[in-house]
């Protein structure tokens, strides 16, 4: 079992939540888990495309394979961090299961999220630019009064709120997904 200081404020929280408590609990330390591997994953296509995987080349033609590589590395990167912490730290009694089962299992439940994520970001994303950008140009304009939006920034702010709320939604498959497939040896309490 893994001990860090975020446990405290972590165990006030969600003890303020009665019978659900461990849930809240193991729901708050999910989401600083893959808070964490968000960091593991950009930490690591940044160093990637930095060193060993530029996205371009000498000329500055895309290379789609190394966008491709540096990404899938960082995935798994990240995705082996988030099962480490999570394993050790957010459900340290579940142990019925061997640390190659729960890996598959993980993996796959990762995989499926990022999947629909990707699929959500590339159907959704000029719609959601087209919509939000009238909301938020006055903001802009507060910034950047002289701001005239372009097609390819409608497409860039809509991929940013589209990556956000599949975020949001692949956290909450991932944690139920885990925790009722992954993790089911665990006590509620």
């Amino acid at each position: 079992m893994i001990r860090n200081p975020l446990d405290a404020p972590i165990v006030a929280i969600s003890s303020r939540f009665g019978d659900k408590s461990k849930e809240v609990e193991r729901f708050l330390k999910f989401a600083i888990v893959g808070a964490m591997g968000a960091v593991v994953d950009l930490g690591t296509v940044f160093l990637l495309q930095a060193t060993l995987l530029p996205p371009t080349d000498a000329t500055g033609n895309p290379v789609m394979l190394n966008v491709a590589l540096a990404t899938t590395v960082a995935f798994i990167a990240a995705v082996v961090s988030n099962f480490l912490w999570n394993r050790y730290w957010t459900y340290p009694d579940s142990r019925s299961r061997s640390v190659r089962r729960q890996l598959a299992l993980f993996t796959f439940i990762s995989f499926v999220g990022w999947a629909v994520r990707t699929l959500w970001i590339s159907t959704a994303f000029h719609f959601v630019g087209e919509v939000f950008m009238p909301i938020l140009l006055p903001f802009i304009h507060i910034v950047r009064p002289t701001y005239i939006p372009s097609y390819a920034a409608e497409g860039k702010l809509g991929t940013l709120i589209a990556q956000i709320i599949g975020i949001g939604v692949v956290m909450v498959w991932n944690f139920l997904a885990n925790r009722y497939w992954t993790y089911n040896d665990v006590s509620k309490k």
